[in-house]
């Protein structure tokens, strides 16, 4: 089963074979960065850190949320606040542009918001499946009216997700939308001239920022020659270390490399309507038998961090020092635990989805815990690879109810509860929610992805978010 949270592309996809670089130095105010070929320049559907990255430059969300305290601060927003939590408002800052030059209103963001499911984006899911308002207006130009069917705290967060930024409305009309994300047009630091070509784009600032690059040179091409294009003085940042250069990247590049949690997760999902998989002893001995640090080594190259926790670092709210026992390896427990339930020995067959990680996973658990696994499709476990579009919490966990069919007593009024708390509260409920679900285990947790950035000499004020990548608007160059 494979589950994605993005909708189709709409952009065109890019091909590229390599990275151009020049020898000639850059001017005093030129940042090149490096980064492999993004996939969408949508901030609706950008999936891929280079896509995030770039809609990072060119639009501005309503706000930045750190899922670590479930605080947020505003950025296109003045404030976002309700009294009963069912009725929230957005004031916007006043003076708010697209690069267009037209103005940026709630009407902008109301507009943008309805197009969404017609065009089948992601954005529709966070306001659709996650907040199902029943009502979203814009009173005047710089207010935003959401009324849901059921109170949520969670609603600062889902908007601060950079998928529900606006969009002008000359794009809105025309709905031309290859053309449109090839020349995207934000509200963000940066507008893009000239367009997106195969082998990277240009930004320019918008307003001038004494100290920070007032141009990006962006740089599209293969991981490891990026990398040494930053080695060599070629480029000043890149956007992706890979695997076999992680030892050196220390040596490299000393204190001058930045690792952040990636928005997505992977999970083995157990089918808990089989016979074989509805004791939960037994889904416990197969949780134990994935040695998560031996594929994180091999086969995904070293771009993930085993889970400790259900919850992935990038939406996991609050303090997290609790220990996920399913989320370590011990093959003697698992195949004790398996001949416990007095499991067949039997091949077992995993479900549709197969991920590139799946065969090396089946052999690992095969050999640990002693029972056959088959990487071909069946009735067994299967693979959940989840990209999210929302810093929320609520998301990884309705996606898991929905792959798996979970339903425990009082599970849906606690993972109800848990939604309804304020968000800069709702820390001890969603650990409740997780407790409940590592103790009965419809899915195991497996890893999340992180992001790496290397730069030269000549940047300083390298900073990163899950949801933005290298914050492009914040560096500074000596």
């Amino acid at each position: 089963m494979r589950l994605r949270l993005l909708a189709p592309l709409l952009a065109a996809a890019l091909v590229v074979a390599g990275c151009s670089e020049s020898d000639e130095p850059p001017a005093p105010d030129v940042l090149r960065v490096g980064l492999p070929a993004p996939v969408s320049t949508n901030p609706a559907d950008a999936r891929d850190q280079s896509g995030r990255l770039i809609t990072g430059a060119l639009w501005t969300p309503l706000a930045d949320y750190d899922p670590a305290t479930g605080k947020t601060t505003p950025r296109a927003a003045e404030s976002i606040g309700s009294t009963d939590r069912t009725t929230w408002t957005v004031k916007l800052k006043d003076g708010g542009k697209f690069h267009d030059g037209t103005p940026v209103t709630a009407q902008s963001y109301v507009d943008t918001w309805k197009a969404a499911p017609q065009e089948g984006w992601a954005s529709a899911r966070v306001l659709k499946d996650l907040v199902r308002a029943k009502e979203i207006t814009a009173p005047d130009a710089l207010t935003i009216r959401l009324v849901l069917d059921r109170p949520s705290g969670q609603i600062p967060a889902l908007l601060s997700s950079p998928a529900l930024v606006p969009l002008p409305a000359s794009a809105l009309a025309s709905r031309d939308w290859v053309r449109f994300f090839s020349q995207p047009v934000g509200n963000g630091p940066f507008r893009m001239e000239g367009g997106l070509q195969a082998t990277g784009a240009k930004l320019v600032r918008v307003a001038d920022a004494p100290g920070k690059a007032r141009v990006i040179e962006l740089r599209i091409g293969d991981p490891a020659a990026l990398y040494d294009g930053v080695k060599s003085g070629k480029l000043d940042l890149s956007t992706v270390v890979p695997g076999e250069r992680h030892e050196a990247m220390h040596a490299d590049f000393a204190q001058r490399h930045v690792m952040w949690a990636l928005p997505n997760a992977s999970y083995l999902g157990f089918p808990l309507t089989a016979a074989h998989f509805s004791d939960a002893t037994v889904r416990h001995g197969f949780a134990l038998g994935v040695d998560r640090a031996a594929l994180e080594a091999g086969v995904l190259d070293k771009q993930v961090d085993p889970a400790k926790s259900l919850l992935p670092p990038a939406v996991a709210p609050g303090e997290r020092s609790s220990t996920c026992r399913p989320c370590t390896f011990d093959a003697g427990a698992g195949k004790s635990l398996l001949t416990q339930a007095e499991f067949p020995a039997a091949p077992v067959q995993f479900g549709q989805f197969q991920p590139r990680w799946l065969r090396p996973l089946a052999e690992q658990v095969t050999k640990a815990v002693g029972v056959p696994l088959a990487a071909d499709p069946g009735t067994g476990p299967f693979a959940i690879d989840l990209d999210l579009v929302t810093p929320s919490p609520q998301e990884v966990l309705t996606e898991i109810v929905k792959a798996t069919g979970y339903a425990s007593d009082g599970f849906a009024d606690l993972l109800k509860s848990a939604e309804e708390t304020e968000a800069a509260d709702s820390g001890e409920v969603y650990r409740l929610v997780e407790n409940q679900l590592l103790r009965d285990l419809p899915v195991a947790p497996l890893w999340s992805g992180h992001g790496h950035a290397v730069w030269g000499e000549r940047a300083g004020d390298v900073t990163a978010t899950t949801f933005g990548g290298v914050d492009l608007s914040a560096i500074s160059l000596h």
